[in-house]
């Protein structure tokens, strides 16, 4: 027997809803590391920054590497056993990382949640899906729903890492992981989806192969700083594997009969046009980094206080997925959305630059966090749509891993790595233009120490507002792109008429409805991975 639903049929509708909604909100924001606790991991472990900047990663690709297969996997097993084991799972990861001190047990556990907790999550897209029926409106409603649980987290992970320790909030994740495990044991059906389908086609060898590239990749990412980049045999070992990695990667699939995944849809006009923005989006989410510099290093918050600002953004991310809502609802053209969202971004930036003061108040957080809030949640809804419109489901899910990977991995952490450089060749020039003050006349040689640290300060100032102003630069060439793209219009029009003898022009409108119906019910449930 085959059930597509999630629940047993004597379960009540509003009830199955309830259970969806607590599945994600606990899931979506799951991982190995949480960026409100980092800075107490690293008290805690006495370990690197950097390790748990790579763990932050790896919960990325690991759910960029389950992406091709989920829907095999999906299909293979029962639904209720297949849940309720990677629950379990989940929580049992949570209570490792609640008990180990070693920062390589944190990456390897986050590789594994991200690769788990997709498979979960691919459970609730399709439901969802079909409750609201609107490719668009569903991306609206889910984006807005994850990022405001994203934020949340975030702050409880800090709050809980101050007022007990930071063992203690994923000991809380593990219990309520167990919860959903013993719920759903009851209330889910012990049916498959579907036709039962073997594993044995699945390439295990190209998904270690994937993983290798891009845990690779995130070790430069993560250490290339600390270890000064070339200058590190390290470094350059982990770039050369990375590369050799993709390589072998890229030539397995060309040999095999059933690629793991697939580069046709690259030469696709959509997907190359919104990988082009997905990559100026990670410009933006980048500045994260040197938001938490200027809020702690400067300002001096604490790791609550700064947790607290990502709250600010969520206001913004409500309005933008009620936008995004009527948007799709009214079939409006993505242009002047996509628009708004990186004009939200830049505003942002245009804030933080002209902002840039030792005495900047926690009141003025509120306009920039909403801009910011709106404009990341409206891009992940809009570009993320127009990237997979207009493909079918096989050729998405054969390259949606690497889709996934350069949205939210590849593009921020490379902007990421940049801001980290500049801002130390930024900071160093900055020392040297204000050691013109030090001349004996402005600051005399018995105030030099107590003024080195506000000297400090400033460098750091100074080199944050000129990355900005770059950002800056580069977002008003963004909005000319955006505002001159077509999107997928048509360039030329031409008239046409349409004979309403017989009532052929309200059969022809019929048709056309059904067909778009159907190709919407037909569209990926795996979009919205992040």
């Amino acid at each position: 027997m085959y059930n597509k639903g999630l629940y047993n049929d004597w379960v009540p509708k509003p009830v199955q809803l309830l259970l969806i909604v607590l599945l994600l909100a606990v899931v979506m924001p799951l991982g190995g590391v949480y960026t409100g606790n980092i800075s107490h991991l690293v008290s805690g472990t006495g370990a690197l920054t950097e390790y748990f900047m790579w763990a932050n990663y790896a919960t990325t690709i690991g759910m960029g590497a389950c992406m091709p297969v989920v829907l095999r996997m999906k299909m293979r097993f029962k639904v209720r056993d297949k849940m309720v084991l990677l629950l379990v799972l989940l929580g049992l990861l949570s209570y490792v990382n609640a008990t180990t001190l070693e920062p390589m047990i944190f990456v390897s556990t986050s590789l594994l949640i991200g690769f788990m907790k997709m498979m979960v999550t691919i459970e609730l897209f399709l439901p969802l899906m079909m409750m609201i029926g609107n490719r668009g409106m569903f991306y609206g409603l889910f984006y807005t729903f994850v990022l405001v649980m994203n934020q949340v987290a975030a702050y409880y992970a800090a709050k809980f890492a101050l007022l007990y320790n930071w063992q203690q909030f994923y000991i809380f994740t593990a219990v309520l992981c167990f919860a959903l495990a013993l719920i759903h044991w009851i209330f889910m059906h012990n049916k498959y989806f579907a036709l039962k389908v073997p594993l044995h086609y699945i390439d295990w060898l190209s998904i270690l192969l994937f993983i290798s590239t891009f845990m690779f990749s995130a070790y430069v990412y993560a250490f290339g700083r600390q270890q000064d980049w070339l200058n590190s045999k390290h470094i350059i070992n982990a770039s050369i594997a990375a590369f050799i990695s993709f390589a072998l990667l890229s030539i397995r699939q060309l040999t095999l009969k059933r690629p793991y995944l697939s580069f046709k849809i690259f030469t696709k006009n959509n997907v190359q046009h919104g990988l082009f923005m997905l990559f100026w989006l990670g410009m933006f989410l980048g500045t994260a980094s040197l938001q938490n510099t200027f809020a702690v290093g400067v300002l001096g918050y604490d790791q609550v206080t700064n947790a607290g600002l990502s709250l600010l953004m969520i206001p913004g991310i409500i309005l933008a997925g009620a936008i995004a809502v009527f948007w799709f609802k009214k079939e409006k053209p993505l242009k002047m959305y996509i628009f708004s969202g990186f004009a939200g971004m830049i505003g942002y930036a245009i804030i933080m630059y002209f902002s840039m003061v030792l005495e900047f108040s926690y009141d003025h957080w509120y306009l920039p966090m909403f801009l910011k809030g709106y404009g990341m949640c409206s891009l992940f809804i809009s570009v993320w749509f127009y990237t997979l419109d207009k493909l079918e489901m096989d050729e998405m899910l054969a390259a949606i891993g690497l889709v996934l990977v350069w949205r939210t991995f590849l593009a921020v952490g490379i902007f990421s790595t940049l801001y980290s450089w500049f801002q130390y060749r930024f900071q160093i020039t900055a020392v040297g233009d204000l050691a013109v003050y030090m001349d004996g006349m402005t600051v005399t040689p018995q105030n030099v120490a107590a003024n080195m640290k506000a000297i400090q300060l400033n460098a750091i100032i100074i080199a944050t507002k000129k990355i900005f102003g770059y950002i800056i630069m580069v977002g008003f060439g963004v909005l000319f792109y955006v505002i001159t793209h077509h999107f997928g219009a048509k360039r030329f029009q031409y008239l046409r008429f349409v004979r309403v003898i017989g009532g052929k022009s309200v059969i022809a409108r019929r048709r056309l409805h059904e067909r778009k119906k159907l190709l919407e019910e037909i569209k990926d449930a795996a979009g919205p991975a992040v």
